[in-house]
């Protein structure tokens, strides 16, 4: 039993942001989307040809995966052995992009016609280079917005900032000595008080 401030009896709920409020409406109307796609497109031609098309989909989806995990294990067995042999990894590996093939190859296998041409073009260099450059400055700039800090302070702001308000302050005990010792040396403890 807990003692002290009673808890509201319905906690107040973390408000989402503006996109995140509206990711599953979005999810929803693409999942409609792409079923009325497939749709249209047995209509025109027949079912076979859109299960041909999903098949043909998925097989090169786990394709692209496979070269680009290949890629990636590569890349990371080349810089161990360079690190190991006490040379400077190279700035300019072949593992740019990989991550980029991967979504592009998880797209391509998920089943649906836009996500197969998000898939596709997500395996176009330029377009990977341009994707992974704006991702890169937009890390940069919210790493400079977030300014200097450590990692530790960085979770104590998260803590204070909860959307309820609710702290719960305490101390640490270290468990050192063994409890036995620990309680003899004590003496007797103060009640709790609420």
């Amino acid at each position: 039993m807990t003692t002290g401030a009673s808890t509201p009896p319905h906690p107040a709920r973390p408000r989402r942001s503006g996109p995140l409020r509206y990711l599953p409406l979005g999810i929803a109307a693409w999942l409609v989307l792409e079923i009325w796609l497939l749709i249209v497109v047995a209509g025109a031609t027949s079912g076979f040809t859109v299960f041909l098309l999903l098949v043909a989909g998925f097989v090169l989806g786990s394709v692209v995966i496979k070269r680009a995990g290949r890629r990636a294990f590569r890349a990371l067995s080349e810089t161990l052995q360079q690190q190991q042999s006490g040379a400077l990894p190279q700035g300019g590996t072949n593992s740019e992009g990989n991550g980029l093939m991967m979504l592009g190859g998880l797209l391509l296998m998920l089943p649906g016609l836009i996500s197969d041409a998000l898939g596709l073009l997500l395996l176009v260099p330029p377009v990977q280079k341009g994707l992974s450059r704006y991702a890169e400055r937009t890390f940069e700039r919210k790493m400079r917005e977030a300014g200097a800090g450590t990692l530790g302070g960085a979770f104590q702001q998260a803590r204070i900032h909860r959307p309820d308000g609710k702290v719960v302050p305490g101390e640490v005990i270290r468990d050192d000595e063994p409890r036995d010792r620990r309680q003899e040396d004590s003496g007797p403890r103060p009640p709790l008080s609420g």
